[in-house]
């Protein structure tokens, strides 16, 4: 046996286990390569799940903070939305996207990964007796993480969700 061919199969197979996002060590919280939809993308698989969408400007520009905007909204965090709605057969509004004005970082709004939601009875049980607990945020805003890894926040008169992934799509 020669020991070329043999390295050679071990680093590729090193490399699939330890690339972001798709090997078996990643996590929840690994940063990796997502697929960007467009704010139609993006409505029309909300509408179709029955899930609606406000702003308090009635806009969708993504470069006003005043607008609702879907545009490179991650699909994940999309069909994440579609996945909580049909799970919890609450109804879902959607107040924040991927629009300027939010708080930055990697995992944030502009960066496709979260959605913001009005606050309904229905929503919030479901939340906080389907998913744990997790305790504080920085900002003092309780947390659940659902069983798939997204974390949802209640900032008082909203959900802040940060979607990981589609939550079993």
């Amino acid at each position: 046996m020669k020991l070329r061919p043999v390295l050679t199969t071990l680093a590729l197979l090193l490399g699939a286990l330890f690339a972001p996002g798709f090997g078996v060590l990643g996590g929840a919280t690994d940063a990796h390569a997502v697929t960007k939809i467009s704010h139609a993308t993006a409505t029309s698989m909300f509408r179709s799940s029955g899930i609606t969408w406000s702003s308090s400007g009635g806009c969708s520009d993504r470069n006003n903070p005043t607008c609702t905007s879907f545009e490179q909204l991650n699909l994940a965090s999309a069909q994440g939305a579609q996945t909580l709605r049909s799970a919890s057969g609450c109804a879902l509004n959607i107040t924040g996207g991927t629009e300027t004005g939010h708080a930055g970082g990697t995992y944030s709004h502009w960066n496709g990964y979260k959605l913001d939601y009005s606050k309904y009875t229905c929503i919030g049980s479901y939340i906080k007796n389907t998913f744990t607990y997790i305790g504080l945020r920085g900002d003092g805003a309780p947390q659940w993480r659902s069983g798939s890894g997204n974390v949802y926040a209640d900032e008082g008169n909203h959900w802040d969700v940060t979607y990981y992934n589609c939550g079993g799509c």
